[in-house]
Protein backbone atom coordinates (compact mmCIF):
# COMPACT_ATOMS: atom_id res chain seq x y z
CA UNK A 1 0.00 0.00 0.00
CA UNK A 2 1.17 3.35 -0.80
CA UNK A 3 2.15 5.82 2.24
CA UNK A 4 0.45 9.18 1.92
CA UNK A 5 3.02 11.87 0.81
CA UNK A 6 3.23 15.62 2.40
CA UNK A 7 1.02 17.80 1.43
CA UNK A 8 -0.77 15.23 -0.88
CA UNK A 9 -4.18 16.76 -2.37
CA UNK A 10 -7.07 14.25 -2.59
CA UNK A 11 -10.62 15.01 -3.97
CA UNK A 12 -12.04 12.91 -1.28
CA UNK A 13 -10.57 11.12 1.99
CA UNK A 14 -12.40 8.11 3.55
CA UNK A 15 -11.14 8.04 7.33
CA UNK A 16 -12.12 4.23 8.33
CA UNK A 17 -11.49 1.20 6.29
CA UNK A 18 -13.76 -1.26 7.66
CA UNK A 19 -17.13 -2.45 5.91
CA UNK A 20 -18.38 1.52 6.19
CA UNK A 21 -15.47 2.86 4.30
CA UNK A 22 -15.28 -0.03 1.86
CA UNK A 23 -19.09 0.77 0.80
CA UNK A 24 -18.25 4.24 0.37
CA UNK A 25 -15.12 3.41 -1.35
CA UNK A 26 -17.13 1.31 -3.79
CA UNK A 27 -19.88 4.04 -4.70
CA UNK A 28 -17.01 6.58 -4.71
CA UNK A 29 -15.17 4.40 -7.48
CA UNK A 30 -18.37 3.71 -9.60
CA UNK A 31 -18.86 7.41 -9.56
CA UNK A 32 -15.42 8.21 -11.17
CA UNK A 33 -14.45 10.24 -8.12
CA UNK A 34 -10.46 10.47 -6.87
CA UNK A 35 -10.19 9.36 -3.63
CA UNK A 36 -8.30 7.27 -0.78
CA UNK A 37 -9.47 5.30 2.27
CA UNK A 38 -7.29 5.54 5.30
CA UNK A 39 -6.82 2.23 7.43
CA UNK A 40 -4.94 3.11 10.94
CA UNK A 41 -4.75 -0.66 11.05
CA UNK A 42 -1.84 -2.60 9.38
CA UNK A 43 -4.42 -5.32 7.46
CA UNK A 44 -7.58 -4.87 6.25
CA UNK A 45 -9.86 -6.34 8.38
CA UNK A 46 -8.16 -5.82 11.46
CA UNK A 47 -11.03 -4.31 13.01
CA UNK A 48 -12.95 -7.39 13.18
CA UNK A 49 -9.33 -9.54 13.78
CA UNK A 50 -9.16 -8.02 17.50
CA UNK A 51 -12.12 -8.47 18.45
CA UNK A 52 -12.96 -11.78 20.76
CA UNK A 53 -12.15 -15.02 19.33
CA UNK A 54 -15.53 -16.91 19.29
CA UNK A 55 -17.42 -13.72 17.73
CA UNK A 56 -20.05 -14.64 15.59
CA UNK A 57 -22.35 -11.63 13.83
CA UNK A 58 -25.73 -11.77 14.66
CA UNK A 59 -26.95 -11.42 10.97
CA UNK A 60 -26.93 -14.19 8.66
CA UNK A 61 -24.39 -14.45 5.45
CA UNK A 62 -27.44 -13.34 3.32
CA UNK A 63 -27.63 -9.72 4.31
CA UNK A 64 -23.69 -9.79 5.58
CA UNK A 65 -22.60 -8.48 1.76
CA UNK A 66 -21.45 -5.38 0.50
CA UNK A 67 -22.67 -3.55 -2.40
CA UNK A 68 -21.22 -5.57 -5.46
CA UNK A 69 -20.71 -8.85 -3.45
CA UNK A 70 -22.74 -11.29 -1.55
CA UNK A 71 -21.17 -12.88 1.78
CA UNK A 72 -19.72 -16.20 0.63
CA UNK A 73 -21.42 -18.38 2.97
CA UNK A 74 -24.08 -20.34 2.83
CA UNK A 75 -27.36 -17.95 3.69
CA UNK A 76 -28.36 -19.37 7.17
CA UNK A 77 -24.95 -19.56 8.48
CA UNK A 78 -23.78 -16.79 11.12
CA UNK A 79 -19.93 -15.72 9.95
CA UNK A 80 -17.58 -15.72 12.61
CA UNK A 81 -15.23 -12.51 12.96
CA UNK A 82 -12.25 -13.69 11.13
CA UNK A 83 -14.76 -15.10 8.42
CA UNK A 84 -16.00 -11.80 8.28
CA UNK A 85 -12.34 -10.10 8.26
CA UNK A 86 -11.08 -11.90 5.54
CA UNK A 87 -14.41 -11.02 3.57
CA UNK A 88 -13.41 -7.57 3.83
CA UNK A 89 -9.72 -8.28 2.75
CA UNK A 90 -11.31 -10.24 -0.37
CA UNK A 91 -13.85 -6.84 -1.08
CA UNK A 92 -11.60 -4.29 -1.12
CA UNK A 93 -8.81 -6.85 -3.29
CA UNK A 94 -11.61 -7.68 -6.17
CA UNK A 95 -12.62 -4.05 -6.29
CA UNK A 96 -9.18 -2.77 -6.25
CA UNK A 97 -10.00 0.02 -3.46
CA UNK A 98 -7.12 2.64 -2.99
CA UNK A 99 -6.79 1.39 0.82
CA UNK A 100 -3.70 3.22 2.71
CA UNK A 101 -3.18 0.80 6.10
CA UNK A 102 -1.08 2.02 8.95
CA UNK A 103 -2.77 5.61 8.11
CA UNK A 104 -4.00 6.95 11.45
CA UNK A 105 -5.48 10.31 11.44
CA UNK A 106 -4.48 12.31 14.76
CA UNK A 107 -6.62 15.19 13.12
CA UNK A 108 -9.16 17.16 11.37
CA UNK A 109 -9.22 20.71 10.41
CA UNK A 110 -11.71 22.54 8.10
CA UNK A 111 -10.30 25.23 6.73
CA UNK A 112 -11.96 27.35 4.26
CA UNK A 113 -12.29 25.55 1.19
CA UNK A 114 -10.37 22.19 1.94
CA UNK A 115 -9.71 19.46 5.03
CA UNK A 116 -6.59 19.18 6.61
CA UNK A 117 -5.35 15.91 7.56
CA UNK A 118 -2.63 15.38 10.15
CA UNK A 119 -1.20 11.97 10.01
CA UNK A 120 1.87 12.45 12.49
CA UNK A 121 4.41 11.95 9.99
CA UNK A 122 3.04 13.50 7.19
CA UNK A 123 -0.43 15.22 6.48
CA UNK A 124 -3.00 15.09 3.79
CA UNK A 125 -5.44 18.10 1.87
CA UNK A 126 -9.15 16.95 0.79
CA UNK A 127 -12.02 18.66 -0.77
CA UNK A 128 -14.47 16.69 1.26
CA UNK A 129 -13.81 14.06 4.03
CA UNK A 130 -16.18 10.96 4.71
CA UNK A 131 -15.55 9.59 8.55
CA UNK A 132 -16.30 5.92 8.42
CA UNK A 133 -14.64 4.98 11.75
CA UNK A 134 -17.76 2.84 12.74
CA UNK A 135 -20.50 2.64 15.64
CA UNK A 136 -17.90 0.73 18.02
CA UNK A 137 -14.96 3.74 18.86
CA UNK A 138 -15.27 4.21 22.42
CA UNK A 139 -16.23 1.87 24.96
CA UNK A 140 -18.35 2.99 27.46
CA UNK A 141 -16.92 2.93 31.17
CA UNK A 142 -18.67 4.56 33.79
CA UNK A 143 -16.33 7.04 36.49
CA UNK A 144 -16.67 4.44 39.75
CA UNK A 145 -14.71 2.02 37.98
CA UNK A 146 -11.61 4.24 38.81
CA UNK A 147 -12.35 3.12 42.28
CA UNK A 148 -12.48 -0.77 41.81
CA UNK A 149 -9.63 -2.59 43.38
CA UNK A 150 -6.90 -2.57 41.21
CA UNK A 151 -6.45 -6.67 41.81
CA UNK A 152 -9.71 -6.74 39.35
CA UNK A 153 -8.85 -7.11 36.10
CA UNK A 154 -10.75 -4.69 33.95
CA UNK A 155 -11.57 -5.55 30.20
CA UNK A 156 -14.17 -4.09 27.64
CA UNK A 157 -15.71 -5.34 24.71
CA UNK A 158 -13.21 -3.90 22.79
CA UNK A 159 -10.03 -5.61 24.54
CA UNK A 160 -11.61 -8.94 25.85
CA UNK A 161 -10.54 -11.56 23.25
CA UNK A 162 -10.57 -15.15 24.44
CA UNK A 163 -11.63 -16.78 28.70
CA UNK A 164 -7.67 -16.92 28.52
CA UNK A 165 -7.52 -12.85 29.34
CA UNK A 166 -9.66 -13.62 32.06
CA UNK A 167 -8.29 -13.39 36.02
CA UNK A 168 -8.87 -16.55 38.57
CA UNK A 169 -12.38 -16.19 39.85
CA UNK A 170 -15.35 -15.17 38.91
CA UNK A 171 -16.34 -12.72 36.24
CA UNK A 172 -18.81 -9.93 36.13
CA UNK A 173 -19.98 -8.96 32.93
CA UNK A 174 -21.63 -5.56 32.83
CA UNK A 175 -24.18 -5.14 29.99
CA UNK A 176 -26.76 -7.97 28.66
CA UNK A 177 -27.05 -7.03 25.18
CA UNK A 178 -25.34 -9.34 22.35
CA UNK A 179 -22.20 -8.71 23.09
CA UNK A 180 -22.37 -9.09 27.05
CA UNK A 181 -24.53 -12.44 26.80
CA UNK A 182 -21.73 -13.64 24.42
CA UNK A 183 -18.86 -12.65 26.68
CA UNK A 184 -20.83 -14.24 29.70
CA UNK A 185 -21.73 -17.17 28.05
CA UNK A 186 -18.19 -17.91 26.53
CA UNK A 187 -16.59 -17.26 30.01
CA UNK A 188 -18.83 -19.71 31.82
CA UNK A 189 -17.76 -22.19 29.57
CA UNK A 190 -14.48 -21.86 30.80
CA UNK A 191 -15.42 -22.86 34.15
CA UNK A 192 -15.63 -19.05 35.84
CA UNK A 193 -18.41 -18.68 37.65
CA UNK A 194 -20.19 -15.59 35.75
CA UNK A 195 -22.33 -13.38 36.86
CA UNK A 196 -23.89 -10.86 34.10
CA UNK A 197 -25.66 -7.65 34.85
CA UNK A 198 -27.65 -5.21 33.39
CA UNK A 199 -31.58 -4.76 32.66
CA UNK A 200 -32.56 -7.59 29.82
CA UNK A 201 -32.48 -5.54 26.69
CA UNK A 202 -35.47 -8.47 25.34
CA UNK A 203 -35.35 -11.10 22.92
CA UNK A 204 -35.32 -9.78 19.06
CA UNK A 205 -37.40 -12.02 16.37
CA UNK A 206 -34.88 -13.87 14.08
CA UNK A 207 -37.55 -14.06 11.36
CA UNK A 208 -36.97 -9.96 11.37
CA UNK A 209 -33.61 -11.54 9.01
CA UNK A 210 -35.94 -13.09 6.68
CA UNK A 211 -35.26 -11.33 3.27
CA UNK A 212 -39.25 -10.04 2.91
CA UNK A 213 -38.73 -8.73 6.57
CA UNK A 214 -35.34 -7.44 6.29
CA UNK A 215 -36.21 -5.38 2.99
CA UNK A 216 -39.89 -4.16 4.80
CA UNK A 217 -37.69 -2.81 7.78
CA UNK A 218 -35.37 -1.16 5.71
CA UNK A 219 -38.52 0.95 4.22
CA UNK A 220 -40.49 1.09 7.38
CA UNK A 221 -37.81 1.37 10.18
CA UNK A 222 -35.85 4.71 9.85
CA UNK A 223 -35.94 8.02 10.45
CA UNK A 224 -38.75 9.40 8.02
CA UNK A 225 -41.43 6.78 9.84
CA UNK A 226 -42.94 7.20 13.00
CA UNK A 227 -42.52 3.50 14.03
CA UNK A 228 -38.70 3.82 13.21
CA UNK A 229 -38.41 6.62 15.08
CA UNK A 230 -39.74 5.16 17.87
CA UNK A 231 -37.65 1.91 17.76
CA UNK A 232 -34.58 3.86 17.32
CA UNK A 233 -35.46 5.86 20.70
CA UNK A 234 -36.09 2.83 22.62
CA UNK A 235 -33.06 0.84 21.19
CA UNK A 236 -30.85 3.89 22.17
CA UNK A 237 -32.08 4.15 25.57
CA UNK A 238 -31.68 0.32 26.64
CA UNK A 239 -29.49 -1.54 24.38
CA UNK A 240 -30.41 -3.64 21.32
CA UNK A 241 -32.83 -6.96 21.60
CA UNK A 242 -30.83 -10.50 22.02
CA UNK A 243 -30.64 -12.31 18.63
CA UNK A 244 -30.21 -16.58 18.83
CA UNK A 245 -30.09 -16.30 22.89
CA UNK A 246 -32.41 -17.60 25.13
CA UNK A 247 -32.63 -16.76 28.48
CA UNK A 248 -32.68 -21.10 28.83
CA UNK A 249 -28.95 -20.92 27.22
CA UNK A 250 -27.93 -18.77 30.53
CA UNK A 251 -29.43 -21.03 32.59
CA UNK A 252 -27.58 -23.87 30.95
CA UNK A 253 -24.06 -22.39 31.01
CA UNK A 254 -24.52 -21.38 34.74
CA UNK A 255 -24.33 -18.00 34.05
CA UNK A 256 -26.44 -15.63 36.82
CA UNK A 257 -28.42 -12.79 35.92
CA UNK A 258 -28.02 -9.95 38.64
CA UNK A 259 -29.22 -6.34 38.72
CA UNK A 260 -27.59 -3.23 37.50
CA UNK A 261 -23.67 -2.12 38.59
CA UNK A 262 -24.53 1.14 40.19
CA UNK A 263 -20.94 1.96 42.20
CA UNK A 264 -18.14 0.45 43.99
CA UNK A 265 -17.65 -0.38 48.01
CA UNK A 266 -14.56 -1.34 49.40
CA UNK A 267 -13.39 -1.61 45.88
CA UNK A 268 -15.70 -4.13 44.95
CA UNK A 269 -18.52 -3.82 42.54
CA UNK A 270 -21.84 -2.72 44.27
CA UNK A 271 -25.17 -4.25 42.53
CA UNK A 272 -28.56 -2.05 42.68
CA UNK A 273 -29.49 -4.41 45.52
CA UNK A 274 -26.55 -3.67 47.73
CA UNK A 275 -24.70 -6.61 46.72
CA UNK A 276 -21.34 -6.31 47.31
CA UNK A 277 -19.87 -9.06 43.61
CA UNK A 278 -16.50 -10.74 44.74
CA UNK A 279 -15.30 -10.76 41.28
CA UNK A 280 -11.65 -11.35 39.79
CA UNK A 281 -12.78 -10.12 36.35
CA UNK A 282 -15.10 -7.22 35.84
CA UNK A 283 -15.86 -6.86 31.82
CA UNK A 284 -17.62 -4.04 30.13
CA UNK A 285 -19.94 -4.36 27.58
CA UNK A 286 -22.31 -1.62 28.11
CA UNK A 287 -21.91 0.12 24.72
CA UNK A 288 -19.62 2.47 23.28
CA UNK A 289 -19.58 6.23 22.16
CA UNK A 290 -18.39 8.38 19.28
CA UNK A 291 -15.07 10.04 19.46
CA UNK A 292 -15.15 12.95 17.22
CA UNK A 293 -13.17 15.63 19.55
CA UNK A 294 -10.11 14.94 17.07
CA UNK A 295 -12.39 17.18 14.34
CA UNK A 296 -12.04 20.98 14.39
CA UNK A 297 -14.68 22.84 14.17
CA UNK A 298 -16.86 20.58 16.44
CA UNK A 299 -19.15 18.93 14.74
CA UNK A 300 -20.75 16.98 17.75
CA UNK A 301 -23.64 17.77 19.99
CA UNK A 302 -23.57 18.20 23.77
CA UNK A 303 -23.66 14.66 24.22
CA UNK A 304 -20.51 14.15 21.96
CA UNK A 305 -23.16 12.76 18.64
CA UNK A 306 -22.18 14.13 15.16
CA UNK A 307 -24.72 16.30 14.03
CA UNK A 308 -25.76 15.26 10.78
CA UNK A 309 -28.83 14.64 8.23
CA UNK A 310 -28.67 10.95 6.90
CA UNK A 311 -25.23 11.50 7.26
CA UNK A 312 -24.57 14.98 5.12
CA UNK A 313 -22.82 16.90 7.95
CA UNK A 314 -25.09 19.67 9.60
CA UNK A 315 -22.03 21.98 11.09
CA UNK A 316 -19.59 21.69 8.48
CA UNK A 317 -20.49 21.56 4.63
CA UNK A 318 -18.09 18.69 2.79
CA UNK A 319 -18.09 16.96 5.72
CA UNK A 320 -20.07 13.15 5.82
CA UNK A 321 -20.33 10.15 7.90
CA UNK A 322 -21.45 6.83 7.26
CA UNK A 323 -21.65 3.89 9.55
CA UNK A 324 -23.66 5.42 12.22
CA UNK A 325 -25.80 3.72 15.24
CA UNK A 326 -29.14 4.65 13.25
CA UNK A 327 -27.84 6.65 10.65
CA UNK A 328 -30.91 6.52 8.59
CA UNK A 329 -32.74 3.00 9.99
CA UNK A 330 -32.37 0.89 12.64
CA UNK A 331 -30.26 -1.09 10.11
CA UNK A 332 -27.35 1.59 9.76
CA UNK A 333 -24.49 0.13 11.68
CA UNK A 334 -25.05 -3.26 10.47
CA UNK A 335 -22.79 -5.00 7.81
CA UNK A 336 -25.95 -5.14 5.95
CA UNK A 337 -27.51 -1.57 6.52
CA UNK A 338 -24.21 0.39 5.02
CA UNK A 339 -24.67 0.14 2.07
CA UNK A 340 -27.40 2.15 1.64
CA UNK A 341 -26.60 4.88 3.43
CA UNK A 342 -22.91 4.99 1.76
CA UNK A 343 -24.83 5.12 -1.57
CA UNK A 344 -26.94 8.23 -0.39
CA UNK A 345 -23.38 9.89 0.91
CA UNK A 346 -21.73 9.41 -2.50
CA UNK A 347 -24.52 11.29 -4.46
CA UNK A 348 -24.16 13.71 -1.99
CA UNK A 349 -20.68 13.71 -2.35
CA UNK A 350 -20.98 14.04 -6.14
CA UNK A 351 -23.54 16.62 -6.12
CA UNK A 352 -21.92 18.88 -3.83
CA UNK A 353 -19.14 19.11 -6.45
CA UNK A 354 -21.08 20.27 -9.11
CA UNK A 355 -21.43 16.91 -11.23
CA UNK A 356 -24.40 15.31 -12.55
CA UNK A 357 -25.01 11.85 -10.64
CA UNK A 358 -25.64 9.18 -12.46
CA UNK A 359 -27.58 6.64 -10.36
CA UNK A 360 -26.18 3.65 -12.08
CA UNK A 361 -22.91 4.32 -11.12
CA UNK A 362 -23.71 3.87 -7.45
CA UNK A 363 -26.27 1.28 -7.22
CA UNK A 364 -24.73 -2.04 -6.40
CA UNK A 365 -24.12 -4.20 -9.01
CA UNK A 366 -25.33 -7.36 -7.04
CA UNK A 367 -27.94 -7.05 -4.28
CA UNK A 368 -26.54 -7.92 -1.03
Amino acid sequence: MLEPTRREHLTVVVVGGGQAGLASGYHLKRSGVQFAILDRHPRIGDSWRRRWSSLKLFTPARIDGLPGMAFPAPSDEHPSRDAMADFLEQYARSFDLPVRSNAVVRRLLARADHFELDLGEGSLTADQVIIATGSNQVPKVPDFARELDPAIRQLTAASYSSPSDLAPGAVLVIGAGNSGSEVALEAASAGHRVMLSGRDTGKGNPKLFGRVPWWIGQVLLTKSTPMGRRMTARMAAGGAPRFWIEAADFERAGVERVGRTVGTEAGRPRLDDGTMADVGTVIWCAGFKQDFDWITPRVVDDSGRALHERGVSSVQRGLYFVGLPFQYSVASALVGGVSRDARYVVRHVVRQQGRTVDRRAVRPLVSA
